[in-house]
């Protein structure tokens, strides 16, 4: 495992931009969040003070839409730029009243219908861009609540019009009900808003399958040229197998294909990922019995009073869906977003508890065909590129940067929410074609710059991937 991490670094890491640019865009990240930029790159903050914001989105006048978990509503932000490119808010007010709502955020393509969820309903609004207010709230989907994974991601096909995707965890880290497809549980669908009735679609049994077995996909995007339905899935904490405990580096987080909307056939599209019993693997060397493993392997675990003392062997796993692309485990990710020409898929790395080192808590981006398949295969350690992370792990979850949810407007800046810290963070490229991200997917944010302003001109390249192969050696050491 040591060998494996450090081959990874030195072979993929390229330099972060360090050093602190002369530009006050923008307050300072709050408390002491000290963040790393990939070369090339930019950020500022836009927002602060909110209450743990999740879901965003831009509506078509250019306000900043906010889903504020802690307060339960929509917060609208006008925003101003000036010449420089400094984005500020101008005023601030609440679009709906308090629902409980928790992450899921869509707009109609005429901007005229606002919709969110909460942990049990899906909503809808008339809603006016002009005056940021709502009219006519209508529930579109409910019968969802349930404990622990309780966000309910919403999107609306821009290549199938008038279907709502619609995303629902477990209930649990091992949830036994999930393995039942009438529990509704771990389960993606998409529904119908153009023949509803007035009755909300109950999430349990109406609803076109496009998954299941998935424990919690939190993130999900359509792609702009394909049609292709993705999502990235959190997967379990504190797992063992054959009685080893293999949960630091295992299972893998997973980015899923769902298939299509569009009409392009995909026979595999509504099947089962494996959940609650199969599980990806990524620290292949740590699990026992892996002759017949590989990364991005399904595995079995061990069975568990949450899994009802059951559980299935490798060749069940393996004739389970495989995940198109894995990622280091615990990393959580939180939202997947494409670029206009569908190149890069973003992803937001929420960061997690379940590891001695704290990994994720970053923006990172992976590289995908105009096809509308990735660039890198299921095997691969190196899929995502590190573009903008806090500078120091060791301090999250406490003192740093946690993204969450990502608008990309017209321009392909990129708006992402902190829920941690109640920010929204704008990061762009300084200029096209200029980037050099890091490629470090899996390995612990490489250590930049106490900058709390813009990076726009590094004084300098740290080399990372020294640095970060003996620190990873370091700490793996017993």
């Amino acid at each position: 495992m040591k060998t494996f991490f450090a081959a990874a670094v030195m072979l993929f890491a390229v330099p972060f931009a360090v050093g602190q640019s002369s530009s006050t865009c923008g307050p300072a990240p709050s408390g002491s969040i000290q963040v790393s930029l990939a070369s090339g790159y930019r950020m500022q903050v836009v927002a602060t003070g909110l209450s743990k914001p999740r879901g965003i989105l831009l509506d078509n006048a250019g306000n900043l839409l906010v889903v504020e978990q802690g307060r339960g509503v929509i917060s609208a932000h006008t925003l101003n730029e000036d010449n420089a490119g400094c984005i500020t808010v101008t005023s601030t007010e609440d679009v709906t009243s308090a629902l409980d709502l928790n992450h899921g955020i869509e707009l109609s393509s005429d901007g005229k219908t606002l919709y969110a969820s909460s942990s049990d309903q899906v909503f809808s609004w008339q809603y006016s861009q002009s005056s940021r207010t709502v009219s006519n709230r209508t529930i579109l989907v409910n019968n969802m609540a349930g404990t622990d994974h309780t966000t309910r991601t919403l999107l609306l096909s821009k290549k199938a019009p008038g279907l709502l995707v619609v995303t629902r965890g477990s209930t649990s880290n091992i949830d036994f009900a999930a393995a039942s497809l009438s529990s509704g549980h771990s389960q993606i669908k998409a529904f119908n808003l153009t023949n509803q009735t007035g009755t909300p679609y109950n999430f349990d049994t109406a609803g076109l399958r496009l998954g299941w077995g998935l424990r919690n996909d939190v993130g999900i995007a359509e792609h702009p040229v394909s049609g292709g339905l993705y999502s990235v899935e959190n997967s379990a904490d504190q797992i063992t197998r054959m009685g080893v405990d293999v949960h630091q580096d295992n299972p893998a987080e997973e980015m899923n294909f769902l298939g299509y909307l569009n009409g392009t056939k995909y026979a595999p599209q509504g099947g089962n990922f494996g959940y609650p019993w199969c599980f990806s693997a990524w620290g292949v060397q740590d699990l026992p019995d892996n002759s017949n493993l590989t990364v991005g392997s399904q595995f079995a675990i061990d069975a568990s009073a949450d899994s009802n003392n059951e559980n299935r062997t490798d060749a069940y796993c393996a004739e389970q869906l495989p995940a198109r692309l894995v990622f280091q485990a615990h990393m959580a990710p939180l939202d997947i977003k494409f670029n206009n020409s569908g190149t890069e898929a973003w992803i937001t790395f929420h960061g997690s508890w379940d590891r001695d080192m704290p990994t994720g808590y970053k923006l990172s981006v992976v590289a995908f065909h105009k096809d509308g398949e990735p660039v890198d295969d299921l095997q691969s350690t190196t899929a995502a590129r590190d573009i903008f992370a806090n500078a120091d792990n060791s301090k999250c979850p406490d003192d740093c940067f946690r993204p969450v949810g990502m608008a990309i407007d017209d321009r392909g800046r990129i708006f992402v929410s902190s829920d941690a810290s109640g920010e929204v963070y704008l990061v762009s490229k300084v200029s096209e074609g200029n980037a050099t991200p890091s490629t470090t997917s899996g390995s612990p944010s490489p250590t930049s710059s106490s900058s709390a302003a813009v990076f726009n001109k590094p004084s300098f390249l740290l080399p990372v991937a020294v640095l970060l192969s003996v620190s990873i050696l370091n700490a793996l050491m017993i």
